[in-house]
C-alpha cells in the first residue's frame, strides 16, 4: 500500500498515529535496503544479468512519496525503487521479477522483462490499448537509461497540467487525464546527470513556461567514479542554478536544499515545496545533499576503487538508514527491541519477495524444459539405426543440468536435437512443431508491440481518397496546409501545436498564419530555440491524452531532438509491452533548398534511429494533410517531413481536406510505364519528372514512377516488386547520402520482396554526394541528384 501523506498543519496526530507512520517509513527503508543488498548478490551469483539499485536514497524517497496524490506523475531515474514501493506504484516482488527479466506482464508490469532492473513505469493502457483512468492513483512514466533523458519528458508531462488548467476547451471530456491541472510531475535525477544539456534546457524551459514540475536531485557526490567537483560549477548544482531562483518580479524556479539523512527536514521541506508547486505551478528544485551510495554505482564495479578511506567511513556514519534509526531512538519513538523486531520482519519480507519472484520466473521455463525433454527423448527412442540416440540423450542431460536455465537454453537444445533428427522418418515431427511454437512464443515475448495493436493502430485507419469539386480552387501549398490546420483546430480540442516561430508569424512558411489569433497562444505556441525540449513537450502531452504537433523548424536541426525521439518515443510502446503510448506528431521540413544546414535529407539516419515511429515523406502539401489526418486518427507517433521547396507550388484543394486519409506503407504509382521502375519520394520526384520529360520520354523510354510516400512502414503490400515484374529494371533515387535511404529501399525490394528474381539488368541507386549540399543553385545542382544524372543512368540501363 502507498504511504499516506503526513498530517497538514491544521490536523493533529496522536502519538500512536505519529509513531505508526514513522515506523512504517523505517520498515520500508530497511526492506528497500535489503532488496538492494539481495539484488547485488543475485547478480554476482549469476541469477541476474546486471544490477543497479537505490541504496542510500531510501529516506529522501520515503519523504517524497508522502507528497504524491492520485494523478501525480513520476518521470524518473533508475535508483527510485523506494519511491516506487512507498507510493504503491511497484513492490518488491515486481522489483525482483524485473531483476530476473521475467517476461510475464503481470509479474513484471513495467516492461515484461524488456528493461534492465531499476527502470519503472505503471500501466496506463488496458489490454485493448485503451486509456485507463490515470487519476485513480499515482502514475509513473516509463524510464529510459540515457542520463537526463527523463528531463524533457517531465517538462512535457508538467506542461500538460498547465494546458489542462488553463485551456477552456479541455475542462470537460478529459477527466481520465487531469483534475483541472492540479497534478504535479515528480522528476528525479542523479546529481552528475545535471551536467547533461537536456537538464539545463529543461530547467530553463520549465522556468519560462511556469509548469508544475518538481525536480529532485539525488546528490551522493559522484558520477560513477568522477567526483562532483569535476562535474558541476561551484561544486553545487543548486548554487550553479541560483541565478534562476524565483523572485516576484522576474519569475524563475524555487530552489530548496535539504540533507538526505534528515528525516524531519526532508518531510517538512518536501511537503511545503510540493504544496507550492501544486498551487502556483511554479517549478521547484529539491537539491538533496549528503546522500550515500553504499554499494557503489552498479554491479559492474566496486566503489572502493575510487573513494578514499575517509569518504567510505563518512558514508557508513551518515548512512540514511542508520540516521533514521538514530532519530527514532533519540526521540524515544521506539526502543531498540522494537526496532530489532521490525528490522528482522522487513528483511524477511525482502527475502520472501526474492524467493517468490525467482520461483515464478523459473516455473514457465521449467515447463518448457520438461516438454523439450519428453520430445527429445521420444525422438531418441524413435531414431533406430537412422541416427544417434546417445547424442540426443546427451542434449537432454546437458539441458537438465542447468541450475539457472533461461528460454535461450530450451530453444538451443531443441534446435540441436532437430539437427540430429534430419533424415529420420517421423522422429522429429513433434519436436519440429514444438520448435516452431518456441519461435513464435519467444517472438511475442521479446519482439512484439513495436507498434500499436489496438483498434486505433495507424495501419488500421481506413483510406479515404481525396475528393475534388469540378471547380476546386488551386492554392499555394502553404495555403492548403493553413486551411487543413484551421479545420483541425476547430474540430479537435486535443490538438496543440508549438515550435520556433510557429505562433505569432504562423511558422516560417506560413502554414499556421493567422491561427494563433484565432485559437489562442495556448493552442498554437511559440517556443524558444530548444529542439530537444520541444520534443519533450510533445512527449508529455501525448502521454496525457492530448494530440500535440511538435514542430522542428528545419530537418537539419532534428538532430537536437533525435535523442528523445529515438530513446523514448520510438521505444515506448515496445519497452512497456503495450503499457503506455505516445501519439506525438513531429512536423518538420527538409530536402531541397539552399546550403549545408537548410537542405537536409538524412533519411537513412532517421530511419535507423526511430523504428517505432512512422516516417512520412509527402511529395506535396495535400499528401501531407492526408498523412496528418491518418496520424490524428491513430494512437501512434509519426513524423511528417514536408518539402521545403513545395510551399509555393500550386495544388488543388480537396473538398474533404479535413477527413481524407493517406494509407501508411502504401506507395502510389504517379506515372505508369513499361521500361524502368523509378522509386523515390519527396522533392526528388519533381527532378525525376524533369528528367523524363526532357530526356527520356523523347527517346521513347517508358518510365514507371513510384512515390513510396512513407519510409516507415515501407510498401507493405509489395507494390514495387509488382512494378518490377513488368519493367525488369529498377532504380532507387533520393537526396540522402550514398548508402542511406536508397540502400534501405534497395534492401526492402531486392531482399524482402524478392525483387532480384525479376531483374534483367543490375539495379541502381542515385543519391546525393557524400557531403552535404553546397550553397546556392549550383550547390544544389551539383550536390544532389539532377535531371541529367538521372537520365544518363537510365539510358545506360536501357543499353544493357
Amino acid at each position: 500500500m502507498p504511504h499516506t501523506a503526513t498530517a497538514s498543519a491544521t490536523e493533529r496526530l496522536s502519538f500512536e498515529e505519529f509513531k505508526k507512520g514513522v515506523l512504517d517509513d523505517y520498515r520500508m527503508v530497511v526492506a528497500s535496503r535489503e532488496a538492494s543488498l539481495i539484488g547485488r548478490r543475485e547478480v554476482l551469483t549469476g541469477k541476474a544479468k546486471f544490477g543497479i539499485f537505490g541504496d542510500g536514497k531510501e529516506l529522501a524517497q520515503i519523504a517524497a512519496a508522502k507528497c504524491f496524490q492520485p494523478g501525480d506523475i513520476r518521470s524518473g531515474y533508475y535508483r527510485d525503487q523506494t519511491l516506487m514501493f512507498a507510493t504503491g506504484m511497484s513492490d518488491m516482488q515486481q522489483f525482483f521479477a524485473q531483476l530476473y527479466a521475467d517476461t510475464d506482464i503481470d509479474r513484471e508490469p513495467a516492461s515484461a522483462g524488456r528493461m534492465m532492473n531499476g527502470h519503472y513505469g505503471t500501466r496506463w493502457l488496458d489490454d485493448s490499448g485503451e486509456w485507463k483512468d490515470l487519476m485513480q492513483q499515482p502514475q509513473s512514466s516509463s524510464d529510459i537509461s540515457p542520463t537526463a533523458g527523463q528531463m524533457v519528458r517531465a517538462l512535457g508531462l508538467a506542461y500538460a497540467s498547465k494546458m489542462y488548467r488553463n485551456t477552456e476547451s479541455l475542462q470537460t471530456g478529459f477527466e481520465r487525464f487531469s483534475n483541472q491541472g492540479n497534478e504535479v510531475v515528480f522528476c528525479t535525477i542523479g546529481d552528475a546527470s545535471t551536467s547533461e544539456g537536456l537538464f539545463w534546457e529543461s530547467v530553463n524551459a520549465a522556468g519560462v513556461l511556469r509548469v508544475p514540475l518538481a525536480i529532485f536531485i539525488w546528490d551522493d557526490g559522484y558520477g560513477i567514479s568522477v567526483p562532483r567537483k569535476y562535474q558541476t560549477t561551484k561544486n553545487s548544482i543548486s548554487d550553479a542554478l541560483s541565478g534562476m531562483e524565483w523572485d516576484e518580479e522576474n519569475g524563475g524556479i524555487n530552489i530548496y536544499k535539504v540533507k538526505g539523512w534528515d528525516y524531519a527536514g526532508l518531510v517538512q521541506t518536501f511537503q511545503k515545496g510540493i504544496s507550492r508547486v501544486r498551487e502556483t505551478h511554479i517549478p521547484a528544485i529539491f537539491h538533496v545533499q549528503e546522500l550515500t551510495q553504499p554499494q557503489g554505482h552498479s554491479t559492474s564495479g566496486s566503489h572502493e576503487r575510487y573513494k578514499s578511506k575517509e569518504r567510505l567511513e563518512w558514508e557508513k556514519e551518515w548512512d540514511c538508514v542508520l540516521k533514521m534509526k538514530q532519530f527514532i531512538l533519540d526521540n524515544k519513538i521506539a526502543d531498540q527491541d522494537e526496532l530489532t523486531t521490525l528490522e528482522e520482519d522487513a528483511k524477511a519480507e525482502a527475502k520472501m519477495a526474492r524467493q517468490f519472484a525467482w520461483e515464478d520466473f523459473l516455473s514457465p521455463i521449467k515447463a518448457q524444459m520438461a516438454r523439450a525433454t519428453a520430445l527429445i527423448q521420444a525422438a531418441a527412442a524413435g531414431l533406430g539405426i537412422a541416427g544417434d540416440p546417445a547424442a540426443l540423450n546427451g542434449i537432454v542431460a546437458e539441458l537438465n543440468a542447468l541450475k539457472e536455465p533461461i528460454y535461450k537454453d530450451v530453444m538451443q537444445a531443441v534446435r540441436k536435437a532437430l539437427s540430429l533428427c534430419q533424415g529420420a522418418q517421423g522422429a522429429g515431427k513433434e519436436l519440429s512443431d514444438f520448435y516452431q511454437f518456441l519461435k513464435a512464443d519467444n517472438k511475442e515475448k521479446f519482439s512484439s508491440h513495436v507498434h500499436s495493436q489496438s483498434a486505433y493502430s495507424a495501419m488500421k485507419v481506413t483510406e479515404v481518397p481525396a475528393q475534388y469539386d469540378t471547380d476546386a480552387p488551386v492554392l499555394n501549398g502553404y495555403e492548403v496546409l493553413n486551411k487543413f490546420f484551421d479545420h483541425t483546430f476547430a474540430t479537435n480540442p486535443a490538438v496543440f501545436a508549438f515550435g520556433e516561430d510557429l505562433g505569432k508569424i504562423g511558422d516560417v512558411n506560413q502554414g499556421f498564419a493567422g491561427l494563433q489569433d484565432k485559437y489562442g497562444p495556448l493552442r498554437i505556441t511559440d517556443t524558444g530555440i530548444r529542439e530537444a525540449s520541444i520534443i519533450g513537450q510533445g512527449i508529455g502531452m501525448a502521454l496525457r491524452g492530448l494530440r500535440p504537433i511538435a514542430e522542428i523548424q528545419y530537418l537539419d536541426y532534428l538532430l537536437y531532438g533525435l535523442q528523445p525521439l529515438s530513446d523514448d518515443v520510438a521505444t515506448l510502446h515496445y519497452r512497456t509491452r503495450g503499457g503506455q503510448k505516445c501519439p506525438l506528431i513531429i512536423r518538420t521540413r527538409g530536402h531541397r533548398l539552399e546550403g549545408i544546414w537548410h537542405s537536409g535529407s538524412p533519411m537513412g539516419m532517421i530511419i535507423n534511429a526511430i523504428r517505432g515511429i512512422y516516417l512520412c515523406v509527402p511529395r506535396n502539401m495535400v499528401q501531407a494533410a492526408g498523412m496528418y489526418n491518418t496520424l490524428l486518427s491513430s494512437d501512434e507517433p509519426g513524423m511528417v517531413i514536408e518539402c521545403l521547396n513545395g510551399y509555393r507550388l500550386k495544388e488543388k484543394l480537396p473538398a474533404n481536406l479535413g477527413s481524407f486519409t493517406v494509407p501508411l506503407g502504401v506507395p502510389e504509382v504517379i506515372r505508369e510505364g513499361s521500361d524502368v521502375t523509378i522509386v523515390s519520394y519527396g522533392s526528388t520526384l519533381r527532378v525525376i519528372e524533369a528528367a523524363i520529360q526532357t530526356y527520356l520520354e523523347p527517346q521513347g523510354i517508358s518510365c514507371e514512377v513510384v512515390d513510396v510516400r512513407t519510409l516507415l512502414p515501407f510498401d507493405v503490400d509489395h507494390l514495387i516488386v509488382g512494378s518490377l515484374r513488368k519493367t525488369n529494371r529498377i532504380v532507387f533515387i533520393d537526396e540522402d547520402v550514398p548508402g542511406g535511404a536508397s540502400a534501405y529501399m534497395f534492401q526492402q525490394v531486392m531482399e524482402k520482396q524478392g525483387g532480384f528474381r525479376w531483374l534483367d539488368v543490375a539495379p541502381r541507386t542515385i543519391t546525393a554526394r557524400e557531403h552535404r549540399a553546397a550553397y546556392a543553385t549550383d550547390g544544389d545542382y551539383f550536390s544532389k541528384p539532377n535531371a541529367e544524372d538521372i537520365a544518363e543512368v537510365i539510358e545506360e540501363m536501357m543499353r544493357e
